[in-house]
């Protein structure tokens, strides 16, 4: 499902931005961006996650911003300055020249100074960071719930359909046992020239006819199985994947009442059937 929770928490000398967006996948797949200081922190920004996202790939973008103006100092190496002029002092009785070197040009010689940042007391930062991605996290749960409330409304629409076609199952499955024996028993006697059909034979092999074609189980199964989404749909909890799996007993009914149609009416229904059901699965895979 996507979502996204944004939080910002400015203090006088820094400033912590949270940012979780996500999209639409069958696991749970958190990435968590944030600035190497932070690293220690990562596997319990982690488990602040997991108390608002189940499902779902999910990006986690932290940014720190450092107001102080003390953060970072300059060094000067005095050691590695002295081998600097050790060595040019040697270059120069060697080969006769000048030391035309002056403290202007040995401060550009590599390392001779440096840029040192001072360490940020992140012990005492962490606590604003956590209490930031608390805040953002329960905003990106206010998004989803918002979207997921649409995606429930959409899904309990497509039940109502399904409902009217198991109704069309239900209605057309008998009047094709009768069809069939109004077809058989006008067969039978035009091959015997008008004589009496015996009642018995009929209804055996009618029968075997309709018990080949029956999908009362299937029918029953299936609306148990419309009744039992409903209900989860109703739980505030996450319930992604008992759906996901309810929607495939769903799909596994309506792929034997089309195996035993053989009727082009009950057949239609069937195929409309797995047709609605494969929308539900498609928003499942959206569903927390």
């Amino acid at each position: 499902m996507t979502g996204f929770g944004r939080c910002e928490i400015a203090a006088s000398e820094y400033k912590i931005t949270v940012e979780i967006k996500s999209v639409n996948h069958r696991y749970c797949d958190i990435s968590v961006k944030l600035p190497k200081k932070f690293n220690a922190y990562e596997n319990d920004i982690r488990n602040i996650l997991k108390n608002y996202i189940a499902r779902g790939k999910v990006d986690v973008y932290i940014s720190y911003e450092d107001y102080s103006q003390s953060q970072t100092s300059v060094k000067y190496n005095s050691k590695i300055a002295e081998e600097y002029m050790s060595a040019i002092r040697a270059a120069s009785d060697e080969f006769g020249i000048e030391k035309t070197i002056n403290a202007s040009s040995l401060i550009r010689f590599p390392d001779v100074i440096s840029l040192e940042e001072k360490e940020t007391d992140i012990e005492s930062i962490y606590p604003v960071l956590a209490d930031a991605v608390k805040k953002a996290g329960g905003k990106f749960v206010e998004a989803r719930a918002k979207e997921g409330g649409h995606l429930k409304n959409d899904v309990l629409s497509k039940l109502d359909y399904i409902v009217s076609l198991v109704e069309k199952v239900e209605e057309r499955s008998p009047e094709i046992v009768k069809e069939y024996r109004d077809k058989l028993k006008a067969k039978v006697e035009e091959l015997l020239n008008g004589t009496h059909v015996d009642e018995g034979i009929l209804a055996t092999e009618i029968t075997v006819f309709a018990d080949k074609i029956c999908v009362d189980e299937e029918t029953v199964r299936l609306r148990s199985h419309i009744t039992n989404m409903r209900d989860t749909l109703s739980k505030d909890e996450a319930i992604g994947r008992k759906l996901d799996f309810i929607a495939q007993e769903m799909n596994r009914e309506a792929n034997t009442i089309l195996s035993k149609a053989n009727d082009m009416e009950l057949s239609a229904a069937a195929i409309d059937l797995k047709t609605e059901i494969e929308k539900i699965r498609e928003q499942i895979q959206n569903i927390e």
